[in-house]
């Protein structure tokens, strides 16, 4: 199934992408060095909606919550010094993928609305895309008033946190179903709409599922876990990438490929998320982990219900010990894999390297 991964192929060259096998260049230079093909640092990539005075006014109020506890404002630090980890991959994979498939035939005598290689429709796209996941961690920060306790700080600093943080999530929100529209593409915004509906779906099933974490998780399967992930991680990228084929004009097939690339992508991203508190050397006993994560519910698995309820007590150390990890990092290369494979439906470029390069780095491993 995977033989045409196995070729090696040379940067910005001709031949096939290698299949994974163990981890390629660390994420800081892959971001980079895909930052340069795409024409500007993703870091800049709502900077408009960020200047305007309106977000500008709740920053401002934001500020009084510095010496609280409110998780509004660990959101607010990631998003302005954790940018090359997480926060804009979105919007940094969807003008590669973009430039990676370049023009539609229907498209070819509209080449001069493109700058690197990329439509201008398109870059706003993965602005858009990157405002949406903003909003949707600004609200995951909200803070459930009724599971305080006196060492979370004074109430009347979370009750101001929370609404800060409906109401710039908001903010944020209906910026991008602004820009989203004047796109004036009824395909796209029904792609991305549907991925909104996605992300809210998953967060109500995390939400839902969030009173019950130190307990005991449900006995659900790893595809069960693959579906619910798709959801709240997925869904907005793998219909991103799609949409931006859309707005190029591209063809259905090629459309899927993109969707298939930004599915098994995130994916993996996930999984790699997932895996840190059992793959890191230096990761402590006391290093937190979600009981939903993709090695515990493998281990689960392999386990048994009655026998995993009870190593619950000592969990982190028995998932290492037994097949829940290796599973889930070989069931992170096969997505990557997977990935890859959709990548080999695009012709051979920089971007399509750089690509790669993502999926190298998000299924590496110590």
């Amino acid at each position: 199934m995977w033989g045409a991964l196995l070729r090696s192929g040379g940067r910005g060259g001709g031949g096939g992408l290698r299949r994974l096998v163990s981890g390629g260049p660390p994420w800081s230079q892959v971001v980079s060095e895909a930052e340069k093909i795409v024409g500007y640092p993703t870091s800049f990539m709502s900077l408009r909606c960020l200047l305007s005075d309106e977000l500008s006014n709740i920053a401002m109020q934001v500020r009084k919550l510095v010496g609280t506890k409110h998780p509004l404002l660990d959101t607010a630090r990631r998003f302005v010094y954790d940018s090359r980890n997480n926060l804009q991959m979105r919007g940094l994979v969807i003008l590669l993928i973009s430039k990676a498939a370049g023009p539609g035939t229907e498209e070819l005598s509209f080449q001069h609305n493109m700058v690197s290689g990329i439509y201008s429709s398109q870059r706003s796209l993965a602005e858009i895309t990157e405002l949406i996941h903003t909003a949707f961690l600004v609200h995951r920060g909200i803070v459930n008033i009724g599971e305080l306790k006196s060492c979370d700080g004074p109430l009347k600093d979370m009750q101001f946190g929370n609404k800060m943080a409906v109401l710039s999530g908001d903010f944020l929100l209906a910026n991008a179903c602004t820009s989203l529209a004047q796109l004036q593409n009824t395909k796209v915004v029904e792609l991305i709409s549907s991925a909104i509906g996605d992300l809210v779906q998953g967060i109500y099933y995390e939400n839902s599922k969030s009173s019950e974490e130190n307990s005991l998780t449900d006995d659900i399967g790893i595809s069960t876990w693959k579906e619910q992930v798709f959801l709240s991680h997925s869904a907005l990228l793998a219909k991103s990438c799609q949409a931006a084929m859309e707005l190029a004009k591209h063809s259905a097939e090629i459309q899927d490929v993109a969707f298939q690339y930004g599915k098994h992508m995130s994916l993996s991203h996930k999984l790699h998320s997932d895996l840190q508190p059992f793959v890191q050397e230096s990761s402590s006993d006391t290093m937190a982990f979600s009981l939903n994560s993709a090695p515990a519910v493998l281990h689960q698995e392999f386990l048994g219900r009655e026998a995993w309820i009870k190593q619950i007590r000592e969990l982190q150390e028995a998932i290492k010990a037994g097949k829940g990890v290796t599973s889930a990092i070989d069931l992170c290369r096969c997505h990557g894999n997977r990935a890859l494979a959709a990548l080999e439906h695009f012709p051979p470029s920089d971007a399509r390297d750089a690509l790669a390069n993502i999926v190298y780095a998000v299924t590496r491993f110590p």
